[in-house]
Order: C-alpha cells, then sequence, then structure tokens
C-alpha cells in the first residue's frame, strides 16, 4: 500500500486545521485516541498489513465529514475519502471498504462484517471505560455550543437512552467494556 504515511499525514493536516474549534469532542484528539484502541485491536486480533492499514485509515477518517457537513458528517466523510483514497490510487475495492466502515459508525452502528464491527467498537471504546466521565463533558460541550441541548438534565437523560440502546459488537467490547458501560448507566440514573 504505497503512499499509506504520506495519506495518514494529510488526513492529520486536515483534522488539525480545519476542523471546527467547537467540536470538543469530534476533534483531532478524539481521532487520535480512537486510533490508539484500534492498534490494540489490530494487534489483538492479529489483523492483517493490508486490512489493518485500511482500519486505520478509516480511524482517521471517520469524522473528517466534520470539515464540510457537521449534520450528515458520516456521508461527507465518505466522499472526502473516495477523494484522498483516489488521489493516493487507492483501488475501488479499498475506497469502497473504507467508505463502508465510515457509514457504519453511523449511529445507530449497523456493522456488517469484522472490520465495521471493530471500527464501531473503537470509536465508542470511551463508554465502557474509566475515563467516560470527562470524554461525556466534552461530547456535552460539543452540543450545548451547537444549540443541541441545553441542561444538563437533559444531556443525562440523553446519555441515559444512548447506552441503553448502544450496542458493542466485538467479544473483546462485550467483555471488556460492557460492564463498565452497565456501571456508568446506573450512575447516571442515580443522578435524575
Amino acid at each position: 500500500m504505497n503512499g499509506y504515511i504520506s495519506l495518514r499525514n494529510k488526513i492529520l493536516t486536515i483534522l488539525k486545521n480545519e476542523l471546527p474549534d467547537y467540536l470538543h469532542y469530534h476533534g483531532i484528539h478524539h481521532t487520535l485516541d480512537v486510533l490508539k484502541v484500534c492498534n490494540v485491536y489490530v494487534r489483538r486480533e492479529k489483523i492483517k498489513s493490508h486490512q489493518a492499514k485500511l482500519l486505520r485509515l478509516t480511524v482517521l477518517l471517520h469524522d473528517i465529514g466534520f470539515v464540510r457537513d457537521e449534520e450528515n458528517h458520516e456521508e461527507a466523510g465518505v466522499e472526502i475519502a473516495k477523494e484522498l483514497l483516489a488521489e493516493f490510487n487507492f483501488s475501488k475495492r479499498d475506497i469502497g471498504k473504507v467508505q463502508n466502515m465510515i457509514l457504519a459508525t453511523k449511529i445507530p452502528q449497523n456493522p456488517q462484517n469484522e472490520l465495521e464491527k471493530i471500527i464501531c467498537d473503537v470509536d465508542l471504546d470511551y463508554l465502557g471505560r474509566s475515563d467516560y466521565h470527562p470524554i461525556s463533558e466534552l461530547l456535552f460541550s460539543e452540543l450545548k455550543e451547537r444549540g443541541k441541548i441545553s441542561t444538563k438534565m437533559d444531556w443525562i437523560k440523553m446519555q441515559i437512552d444512548f447506552l441503553r440502546m448502544h450496542k458493542f459488537h466485538t467479544s473483546f467490547a462485550k467483555k471488556n467494556r460492557e460492564p463498565e458501560k452497565q456501571r456508568r448507566i446506573k450512575e447516571l440514573e442515580e443522578i435524575l
């Protein structure tokens, strides 16, 4: 896969320079956190090199659509991915895989294969981690600034509903993230 490093650097530059400042959650720090979790999955699941690179590129691209359209960022991200991957001579098949993985992250998630399950779980890995609360606060700030939510109590209700609806897809996340996510639900319910 020629040009992987150059493409990765180009994507990171776009994210750093073009994502709006009010994306407190969906900033480059989120992408890098998801990439770190993805790398753990790649090693744990022994994903072959080519597939691993496609997965990593998808992680880097999964929220890039925010530079064009915050309401439909997955669809915008699919278009940006197509442009960038074509520029670096990726095959139509690989471009399609990346596009499908990006779309799999759209809520409600509906992954169709193992790579799509992984991208969904790494994207929302924090839901079952001990750093849930500070990360969740970033999302609250972002949504509040975007006018999507106004009060903390509405936010807590939204989070409870989201956490109840959300499902992890990989066996690792089901075993190691779901129990912590269930604790978050109970904590939030106690606040109400």
